[in-house]
């Protein structure tokens, strides 16, 4: 395995998440490897009426207290701006960075996606309005409810003042938030970029809608076997909520103030299906493109793939037409002795911070080397496919595929691999 060096090489050296299976990195990475999950019955609204009433929500976050807000920034914003304050602290703690001391700040980006944005808060403000008119619409609506007002406030808190911005990629927006991450670090915009994405979409509105669209599982009695990625008997994705954002560095950065770097960004690549407003191009042909890119990008080879972060989201034609994507990609002797796993299983489907949550793991998984297994694949569909399925597996791999697909055909993949100077 020969990565590229012609290039700012971008490297991993904090990570911070807030999810269904624990709201901290060591909490959400211990809760992987147990093959936990986080899928729970609501309790957060009243959802006697929905088809579907279960989700991946957080259990004991506390905003106030992480120390990473203030008083009257939580009571000034959504929750999904506070899930990726605490996020972007929490990676910016582990990196050992202190913003106005080790970065200029003009050399020091945020990239923060989200693929609903404030739900909560926009729903909120039209109560308001509707029901109390509109002097009593806060004056802080425009603000608190753009989807950039986490990568806004961060800025503002840590003293951004190179690019910060939002993206929004629908599935695939934590993927494209890191990538388009480390495209300014490899580019010479900026040495350290704090990139994930966030989102906060429980909702009624939002449930009724997607399981309206039959995308979401109905295993209201069974909570934590509804999220089943590869099995023959899924029916559905399950929604949740969170955030992850990593801390990437221009590795000479990184090793002239001593950081310890947990892996690379080697390659990144992103497609678009068009074909439909929600199903995948039965083709597959813009996962395939995508795959292949990130992997070149890389200067990797199939071969060197060591293990897939699947996207696997547990709906019907996702899963089976991202089998087949793979099998193209890898090649079937290939597939079949490469470990597949997919973290959705547990912590249910993110959204805008999937990607960015998926990749956190792999990171994790190059640190620590071990697999998270995947909950619930009782009986997989795709023989040729090395799902890791009986517990977490020990690896000694160097190069991770991790895909991220989503609603309009939105495809990008990240190989995240080992550093090696």
């Amino acid at each position: 395995m020969e990565l590229r060096t012609d290039r700012r090489r971008v490297v991993v050296t904090g990570c911070g998440v807030v999810s269904p299976v624990g709201n901290t990195t060591e909490d959400f990475w211990t809760a992987l490897l147990a093959g936990r999950s986080g899928v729970t019955a609501l309790t957060r609204f009243d959802t006697s009426g929905l088809p579907v009433r279960i989700g991946g929500d957080l259990t004991g976050f506390d905003p106030a207290g992480s120390g990473f807000l203030t008083p009257q920034e939580v009571r000034r914003t959504d929750l999904f701006t506070q899930y990726a304050v605490v996020a972007a602290g929490q990676a910016m703690r582990a990196a050992g960075l202190e913003p106005r001391a080790d970065v200029d700040p003009y050399r020091f980006a945020a990239v923060i996606g989200s693929g609903y944005g404030a739900a909560h808060a926009i729903q909120q403000q039209y109560d308001v309005l509707k029901n109390q008119g509109a002097r009593r619409v806060s004056p802080y609506h425009s603000v608190l409810t753009a989807i950039d007002h986490p990568a806004g406030l961060l800025s503002i808190k840590y003293g951004i003042s190179g690019p910060s911005c939002a993206v929004s990629a629908a599935c695939a927006t934590g993927a494209v938030a890191l990538g388009e991450a480390a495209e300014l670090i490899r580019h010479g915009r900026a040495d350290v970029v704090l990139a994930g994405g966030t989102d906060d979409s429980l909702t009624a509105a939002d449930l009724a809608g997607t399981a309206n669209a039959r995308a979401l599982s109905r295993r209201n009695d069974d909570p934590e076997g509804a999220s089943r990625p590869f099995d023959r008997d899924r029916d559905g994705f399950v929604m949740a909520v969170g955030a992850t954002v990593l801390t990437l560095e221009e590795a000479g950065h990184a090793e002239r103030r001593g950081a310890t770097i947990l892996a690379e960004v080697a390659g990144y690549a992103a497609t678009t299906d068009a074909h439909h407003a929600t199903a995948p191009d039965p083709t597959g042909a813009g996962a395939v493109r995508a795959m292949r890119g990130a992997l070149a990008d890389a200067g990797l080879t199939p071969g060197d793939v060591g293990q897939v972060s699947a996207h696997g989201t547990g709906t019907v034609l996702n899963d089976r037409i991202e089998a087949a994507a793979l099998r193209e990609v890898l090649g079937p002797d290939q597939l079949r002795r490469t470990p597949v796993t997919a973290v959705k299983s547990m912590t249910g489907h993110m959204l805008g911070a999937s990607g960015a949550a998926e990749a956190a793991a792999a990171v994790l998984s190059l640190r620590d080397r071990r697999i998270p297994p995947i909950r619930n694949c009782d009986h997989p569909e795709d023989d040729d496919l090395d799902l890791v399925v009986k517990g977490a597996r020990d690896w000694d791999g160097d190069a991770v595929l991790s895909n991220s697909f989503g609603f309009g055909g939105h495809n990008a993949v990240l190989v995240l691999t080992r550093y090696r100077t």
